[in-house]
């Protein structure tokens, strides 16, 4: 589903040529990484000892809710922070403060003392800092780049991202097995600095109408919000990838794959969690030889029905092998959706309202990973994990083709349409 209408050099040799000509993308693209690596570092273990202090589904569960309502209440007010203030700054304080928090968890952790309530504070403490930080660091690409170059910035971006989301499960697991978990806690934070320390390489970047009077903040998050909701294109790619990976989403009871179905140990289940992210980074890199994706709407819809269809397949797997290749399509059919959401999200929003629009993306997004992990917990409880994992892979394919249905423009879209058309 590529444009062939025009021929253009290489999209792999023109990747490296724009980070070559862009040293600034250079360092926010390594801070991406580290940051990321850190975030799925500390939820694949948090999410591995909860479930061993507690040895209860509805518990890792209810760890996605723990995340998802300071986030919520937090991202909005980053979106404003973000087109009010200077982001790079945002981003900045945001790494110290969350930092500081996971040296205290690795401390009661190396004296054994530490309860699971104190994990569910930690993983609310962390996904609030990142609320507010998420809408300026989304900012702050489309500054460093040209609107031509945006479509393959962000592939890039999500390629890096990819391999930072596939690391950092995969560290869980072998960290848990060769040392103690206080360690692995010890190391988000020391993540978090490096990122930190790139982060003060990029120049200041001040929103569109920063220093003009602002209208008061409340009016400008409903500003946002009617923007998006104007849009049937912006609200129609964020509520498909919503429902569906609440729906479909079966990242929360990978703990309870690899011990009850798989009887695999810490090592099959980083394989596990990491091996979502390994079919989303091959799938990056293959986007990244590739010319940007013209019919974008079209292919969200299908991959989103991809999404589904390979969790059927996880859900019906009794091996590993079988279960970490079907993970990987999964991994592979979401990276497709992400590159794609992004870039419209990006394509179709001024400058002025892009740390809203980015919040209210970023809601939706943890809308599904959040509530989709509360979601799987109580199905899997009230039924079992495989009816709760087929029924969500289902689901999503039944939501994609509803919204191919129903939203003609979100079906017929491509990545050149204006901001004028994507409404």
């Amino acid at each position: 589903m590529q444009d062939s209408s025009t021929a253009t050099p290489s999209a792999g040799s023109s990747a490296l040529a724009l980070l070559r000509k862009h040293p600034m993308v250079q360092a926010y693209l390594a801070s991406r990484v580290f940051g990321l690596m850190a975030m799925t570092l500390f939820r694949a273990t948090a999410s591995w000892h909860v479930y061993e202090l507690t040895g209860s589904k509805v518990l890792l569960g209810t760890l996605g809710l723990a995340q998802f309502l300071p986030a919520l209440l937090s991202t909005m007010a980053g979106g404003v922070i973000a087109d009010r203030y200077e982001r790079t700054r945002t981003v900045r304080r945001s790494q110290l403060v969350a930092a500081s928090a996971t040296p205290i968890v690795a401390w009661l952790a190396y004296q054994g003392t530490l309860p699971h309530g104190v994990l569910f504070v930690a993983a609310g403490w962390l996904a609030a800092i990142g609320g507010l930080e998420q809408p300026s660091r989304a900012s702050l690409l489309p500054g460093l780049v040209s609107r031509e170059e945006l479509p393959q910035t962000v592939t890039i971006a999500a390629t890096m991202q990819s391999l930072a989301m596939a690391s950092g499960p995969a560290l869980a697991g072998l960290l848990l097995v060769f040392s103690p978990i206080w360690s692995v806690y010890l190391l988000h934070s020391l993540l978090l600095l490096t990122s930190y320390l790139l982060v003060r390489r990029l120049p200041p970047a001040m929103p569109s109408g920063a220093g003009e009077e602002q209208p008061h903040p409340f009016r400008q998050m409903v500003d946002g919000a009617k923007f998006v909701s104007s849009s049937p294109v912006l609200l129609g790619c964020m509520a498909l990838d919503m429902v569906a990976v609440v729906l479909g989403g079966a990242q929360a009871l990978l703990p309870v794959v690899a011990k009850e179905t798989l009887n695999v140990g810490p090592v099959g289940f980083g394989l596990l969690s990491a091996s979502i992210e390994l079919g989303a980074l091959s799938m990056s890199i293959y986007l990244a030889s590739r010319r940007p994706i013209e019919r974008a709407g079209r292919t969200l819809l299908w991959t989103v029905a991809a999404y589904g269809a390979a969790t059927l397949l996880f859900g019906l797997s009794t091996t590993l092998w079988l279960s970490v290749i079907a993970y990987a399509l999964v991994g592979a059919a979401d990276q497709v959706s992400v590159v794609l959401r992004h870039t419209i999200v990006q394509l179709s929003t001024p400058d002025g309202l892009r740390g809203r629009v980015s919040a209210i993306n970023m809601l939706f997004i943890h809308a599904s990973n959040q509530l989709g992990a509360f979601e799987s917990g109580l199905l899997a409880a009230a039924t079992s994990t495989r009816f709760a994992i087929l029924f969500g892979g289902g689901a999503a394919m039944v939501v994609a083709a509803g919204m191919a249905r129903w939203n003609t423009k979100l079906r017929a879209y491509r990545t050149g349409d204006s901001q004028e058309s994507a409404g």
